[in-house]
This record gives C-alpha cells, structure tokens and sequence, in this order.
C-alpha cells in the first residue's frame, strides 16, 4: 500500500461516527451521584401490577432475568438494574406487557432496546405475545438503579 492510500485510510480523529463511549457515560453517572452527595439508594426495582401466584411468580422471574440480558450500549450494566423497566404485567392468557423508560428520551438506540427487550420477554417459555411500552413520566433518575448496578458502575 502506497504511502498517499495509507493516508487516506486513516480515520480523522475529528471525524464523529455518533459512538458514545460507555466510559463517558459512566463518568457522567460518577458526576452526578458525587454531585448530588447521593451514597445510599435503595433497591426500587418494578412495581408488580398483578402479585405473582405459583407458575406466574416462576414466569415472572423468568422474565426478569430476560431482560436482565437486555443492555443500553452507552452503560455496561443491565436495563433492569439500572430502573429502566417500571412495570411487568402478566394477563391470564399470558400477555405480557412491559412499562419502560431510557436514561434520556434522545436515546440514538431507543428503537433497539425496545425491541430488544420485546423479543427477550416473548421468547420467555410461556408467554404468548410481549408488547413494549414506552414512557418517559415519570422520568428516570439514578435513584431507581439497584444496589449490584450502582456497585458496578462504583457508585457505591
């Protein structure tokens, strides 16, 4: 290879592919918290909008454990962990319908996650169809993160 065709192979440094580099955003997060003199936070996790009885408590955390598979790209940690899914309703016919917010409603992958997470909870053994709604009231705030995301992101 030429020395002008290595040249031009090279990426500008100042070029923006619109890659957010999780680092950043954890340190974002870092900033914040140490900002707000927040330390101790309690373990919100989603309200239950029907209490689980035998196979659907079973069912339930089978779900949950789906979308614990489930990440935003810009921040190394779960979306359940970090308090993005608010609700999780099981029908009688196994309809499954899932509440969620992002960290920002400008999220660049929003599209992704939701149907990520659709996708996850319908291929849960059991349930028959999955339905993704998303909302930004109430907003998310970092409060809503569980202990073992804060301690992963060293929040804590």
């Amino acid at each position: 290879m030429s020395d002008e065709a290595k040249k031009s192979s090279k990426v500008s440094p100042k070029l923006s592919l619109g890659v957010i580099n999780p680092n950043d955003k954890v340190a974002q997060l870092r900033e914040a918290f140490e900002k707000d003199g927040v330390r101790n936070v309690p373990d919100v996790g989603p309200s239950i909008v029907n209490p689980p009885g035998g196979d659907e408590a079973a069912r339930r955390e089978k779900i949950i454990d789906a979308l614990r598979e489930v990440y935003d790209p810009e921040i190394p940690v779960n979306i359940y962990d970090l308090g993005l899914i608010y609700t999780i309703d099981i029908d009688a016919d196994h309809n499954v319908e899932v509440r969620m917010t992002l960290t920002a409603p400008a999220c660049p992958v929003a599209d992704k996650i939701v149907a990520d997470v659709a996708s996850r909870v319908r291929g849960v053994e059991g349930v028959k169809s999955a339905k993704v709604n998303l909302v930004f009231d109430p907003p998310w705030t970092k409060e809503r993160m569980s202990e073992a995301a804060l301690l992963e992101l060293g929040l804590l």
